[in-house]
């Protein structure tokens, strides 16, 4: 069964490999790329099929050679096989993780939105510093990244901060960000030296292209406005702040982000689609009356997902109860191995539901 699941992804391999070297699809910049991105996703596991096959084909090779009538024959068999099994099962359990099915958002670049909470100038600060700490991951991974707005708070840090991130499977690291982050520490405005908690909220927002987006025109209505707030002085001269309404479901999402309405426009509709897909998931969970909470969560801001405590050194996502006492390194950019820890926890759990179905 696994074999042929195997099988049947590399025929589509190499029907992909064909499709690159039509003219046709090589003179389509568009096709070519989709196409491109499809073949490389699959690469890995086609070299883990290759190998698979290979040790199957050496076990197969090795168990005909134990039936030889020669003794010595058969214990170089035998001493194959004990060597050949294990590495069959190690494989199969890579492969078993491989072929869970990837979230068909993880490739998309994002929207990445930083807002203070609680906490008043203390919670801007720590807003600023999780800006730090994010900007050194992105810049890790040589990802782009542009800001679309910047509200500077009173005594330093943000207010609010919305980064627009391209590059490789961005949305597919970054998604676990979404929710409440909260910080322990002697804020630099105390000074009686007490221990103050405050809290600044990350929003993820995948990135769809026009073509992905599903959603009838008709169902839509359109309103301009000027924005208004310490946006700029820009904000109020033209109009343009957009508000999308879906009619069938009265889901409302708005951009006030950019100064350009077309970007607007297209961060507006982003959050839209995400709502309604949003919408969408919780009635089918609903529906199939599941009762375990998704790893990710709602991406909701009042989720607490992670505390920073400084006067221990401490980090703690409380999603997988994983506490790390590095906090000096995490907030310098060093946050691969709590997402890698986050990325594991969620397969875990995907497997889980398909073994369960």
């Amino acid at each position: 069964m696994l074999l042929q699941k195997l099988e049947s992804i590399y025929a589509h391999f190499l029907d992909l490999q064909e499709k690159l070297s039509d003219p046709d699809v090589a003179s389509d910049i568009k096709e070519f790329t989709k196409i491109n991105k499809e073949y490389k996703s699959l690469t890995e596991i086609v070299e883990t099929y290759k190998v698979y096959k290979s040790t199957l084909d050496n076990i197969s090779s090795a168990e005909e050679m134990s039936k030889d009538e020669d003794e010595e024959m058969r214990q170089m068999a035998k001493a194959e096989i004990e060597e050949l099994k294990p590495k069959q099962e190690e494989i199969e359990e890579k492969i078993k993780v491989l072929l869970i099915p990837k979230d068909p958002e993880d490739s998309k670049d994002v929207v990445f939105e930083i807002r203070s909470g609680t906490g008043g100038d203390e919670a801007s600060i720590f807003a600023g510093d999780l800006y730090r700490m994010y900007t050194k991951f992105f810049e890790s991974k040589k990802w782009k990244t542009e800001v679309l707005d910047a509200n500077e708070g009173t005594a330093g840090g943000f207010n609010k901060l919305v980064i627009e991130v391209s590059g490789d499977e961005v949305f597919g690291m970054l998604k676990f960000e979404s929710g409440a982050h909260r910080v322990q520490r002697v804020p630099k405005t105390e000074s009686q030296g007490r221990v103050h908690t405050s809290a600044a909220t990350v929003a993820v927002i995948p990135k769809f292209e026009m073509e992905d987006i599903d959603i009838k025109k008709d169902d839509l209505r359109t309103d301009t406005f000027r924005a208004s707030g310490a946006g700029g002085q820009h904000v109020n001269k033209t109009e343009s702040g957009v508000r999308f309404t879906h009619i069938p479901t009265g889901i409302v999402a708005e951009s006030t982000d950019s100064r350009s309405q077309h970007k607007n426009r297209e961060i507006a509709m982003n959050r839209l689609f995400q709502k309604i897909q949003e919408s969408q998931k919780e009635k089918a969970y609903k529906e199939q009356k599941q009762q375990r909470k998704s790893l990710v969560g709602s991406g909701d801001r009042s989720d607490k997902i992670r505390t920073y405590n400084y006067p221990q050194n401490r980090v703690t996502d409380h999603r997988i109860n994983l506490t790390l006492y590095s906090l000096d390194k995490i907030v310098d950019g060093d946050i691969g191995g709590i997402i890698e820890a986050l990325q594991v926890a969620e397969n875990a759990e995907k497997m889980k539901a398909s073994e369960d179905a």
